[in-house]
């Protein structure tokens, strides 16, 4: 099953058509390729209110349920990723004056 033309986006990055989905876990928002594949580790189902979710596929449960489709993250496939964000674990570079204890005047 192919996702409805409502639900295709365009990934800012790279330009690929993608879908947004709401985890079933969290209830967060995920974009996945719009293309159903095979090697996708995601289940994807849409729900009776017309909302795409989306359930990661594990050994416990490997199987596709009824209405649902494989497909891949777009984080895991798209060719222009954000940008890493820093661990943090690096010194801050300091900027501007400190300030002295104050004298006052004699």
């Amino acid at each position: 099953m192919k996702p409805s033309s409502r639900h295709l986006a365009t990934c800012r990055r790279c330009g690929a058509p993608i879908c947004w989905a709401l985890t079933t876990a969290h209830g967060r928002r995920q974009p996945i390729d719009a293309a159903p594949t095979d090697k996708g580790n995601l289940g994807v189902m849409q729900g009776p209110d017309g909302v795409l979710y989306v359930r990661t596929i594990t050994a416990a449960r490997p199987e596709l349920r009824p209405g649902e489709w494989q497909a891949m993250p777009h984080h895991a496939t798209c060719i222009t990723p954000p940008p890493r964000r820093s661990s943090g674990t690096g010194q801050r570079a300091r900027s501007g004056v400190r300030p002295a204890p104050w004298q006052g005047r004699p």
